[in-house]
Parts: structure tokens; sequence; C-alpha cells
């Protein structure tokens, strides 16, 4: 039936239309009998209501928008899982959109998501995005920082201490003897890559015959670590790294690979390697990865809950909350 409205829905069910509204947005206000001679009434008339009708009348959605830099990777998949769950046990719905490490396609997506008028924003953004999301906020949406740290912003952030993270990684790799150590990241201007980096120079200092080389790869992705591999392949032998810790599990992944299938140097005999995120798969590599483990899907509920706090109390003080990262030793490290 074409053209079905609630007021056909109720006239079907034989209620006020108050009632049906009160069927689709509170039907815990509605007795168990009501809701379901009204759902009935929906099924067979095919009603389907105009949710941005809806969030026109009352300014908002119940939709809460995540902006991630590599949907790609599992990392970011776990985190958005989190965000899910903890959306879906009080009523929101969570959409996601892929940066893909690209700023003009990060500030398209806020912009898109201002437009729709989601209910608040988690990012992982590239750079510094602070007066972007203080525009949000002034047209009422909330906005919340995640794996990155807010403090000096103005906005709450979940996060863990990358800094920490990467002096683990690397004080570990120090403690094997290891002195010839290579730190393997990619777009350096996002903030975790250099946190990482700096936590592992932090390492290094401390140890006074120990050296510290950084290797671009360009990016984040497996493809980016194996090509990374195949060039310490080709160096003569005196001339690598005895040990690499990599900016995540990606990179060392396809480190892994390359340095494989070019069959000249081996994992850790010749190189220890050791990653970051602790990625579900992180185990079951060629060589099992030692990595630095971060509560992913921890961090996105976290987001959400502190997001959803301010939503119902704007002037509540933004709060960063950071998780101590641990560091998961396999046989990439082994002694």
């Amino acid at each position: 039936m074409a053209g079905v409205g609630i007021k056909d829905v109720a006239r079907r069910a034989g209620v006020s239309v108050g009632t049906v509204s009160n069927v689709l947005n509170r039907p815990d206000r509605v007795s168990a009998d009501t809701v379901a001679r009204v759902r009935a009434a929906i099924d067979e008339l095919g009603f389907v209501r105009n949710d941005a009708a809806r969030q026109l009348r009352i300014g908002h959605s119940s939709t809460i928008a995540l902006v991630v830099l590599d949907v790609s990777n599992p990392f970011f998949a776990e985190l958005a899982r989190g965000a899910e769950d903890a959306a879906d046990a009080v009523g929101h719905s969570v959409i996601l959109g892929n940066s893909d490490e690209n700023a003009v396609r990060e500030a398209a997506y806020l912009d898109l998501f201002d437009e729709q008028r989601v209910r608040g924003v988690l990012i992982s953004p590239i750079g510094d995005v602070t007066a972007r999301l203080q525009k949000l906020r002034e047209r009422g949406t909330r906005a919340v920082l995640v794996d990155r740290s807010g403090e000096g912003t103005g906005f709450s952030s979940v996060s863990v201490d990358d800094v920490a993270g990467g002096y683990l990684a690397v004080q570990h790799l120090l403690s094997l003897g290891r002195r010839r150590i290579a730190y393997l990241g990619g777009q350096f201007e996002i903030r975790q890559v250099t946190d990482r980096l700096e936590g592992a120079r932090r390492a290094v200092a401390e140890v006074p015959d120990a050296a510290l080389e950084v290797i671009s790869a360009g990016g984040l992705t497996v493809v980016d670590g194996r090509a990374a591999g195949q060039q310490l392949a080709r160096r003569a032998r005196g001339e690598r790294p005895d040990a690499v810790f990599t900016a995540n599990d990606l990179l060392a992944v396809g480190l892994m690979q390359a340095l494989v299938m070019m069959g000249d140097v081996r994992v850790p005999d010749d190189i220890a390697l050791v990653g970051y995120d602790d990625i579900d798969f992180a185990s079951a590599t060629v060589v099992p990865l030692t990595s630095v483990r971060q509560p992913a899907r921890l961090l996105g509920e976290t987001a959400v809950d502190i997001l959803l706090d301010e939503v119902t109390d704007p002037e509540r003080p933004s709060r960063d909350v950071v998780f101590t990262p641990e560091l998961v030793v396999r046989a990439s490290s082994a002694r």
C-alpha cells in the first residue's frame, strides 16, 4: 500500500496516533497487547517510519558516527564492534566512516555526519581536528576522540598510552641483547605512530651501545610492510637491524612475509620482530608475532559511554581515559 502513514496504522490497530508513536519510540509505556496489535498493523500495512522527518522534529537521531583510520585493520574492526555493542545496549546504532588515512576524506565524513544530525561523533583522527570538532559542538553535536589523547583539546578521549607501548616493545628487544633496532612506521602525521616512536627512542636512550633507525613505510598496511621487508632483505648482513619494532601488526605481518619469502633472513634468529595492536591473527602468523596489546573493544565501548554521558549532560567536564598497553611475547622475539 503506497503512502501509508501513522494515522493508517492507528486506524487499523484501533488506537490513537499517540499510542502508535509510543510503540515506535517508547514501547515500555504501552501494554504488551497493544504493542502486539500495533506491530501487527504495521506489518499488514507495510508501514515504514520516516526517520528523517523524526530527526527534524527532535533535532537529532539515535545514530552515533564512528570515523576510523583504516577499516581493513582488524584493530579498528574490533574497536567498532565494541562501540556497536555499547550503543545497541541503549537503543542506538553506529554508522562507520573509513577515512583511509586521508584528511580530505575525513573532513567529508564529518560534514556528512553533521548534515545527518547524528547523536554524536567518535573519531580516530589523522591530524588535529580540534577546530572542526568545535564547530560540531557549537551546533549541538558532541564528539569524543578515540585511540588518541584529547589532552589540551577540550574534548574527551579514550586512548592507550602509546609512548609506554613503544617503550615496552623496544625495552623487550634490548633485553634480548639486540642493539641495532629499527622502527618501521608510516603516516608520521598520525599521533599514534609518533608516540610509539617516542617510546622507542626513550628505551634506546637508556642503553649506551644501542641505536635506533627510523624507516618510513609510506603507509600502515601489509603491502607497505612487505615492501619494507624486501628492502631490508637486500641489505648486506652487517647493515641490517637485528630487531624491528613496527607501528602496527599489519606492517609486522608484511615484513615477516617478505623476510620468509626472500629466505635469507630468519625471524627471530637474524631479526627479532615486535608489532603493535595484537590483532586476532598475530598469534597465527608463520612465526607467531610478539605484539603490544591494546584493548580495542573496550576502547569502543568506553568511547560510546562517555559520548552519551556528555549528550545527556552537556555541562559535564571532558574526560581523558588512558589504558595501559600490555606486551604479549611470542616466537618472533624468542631468545
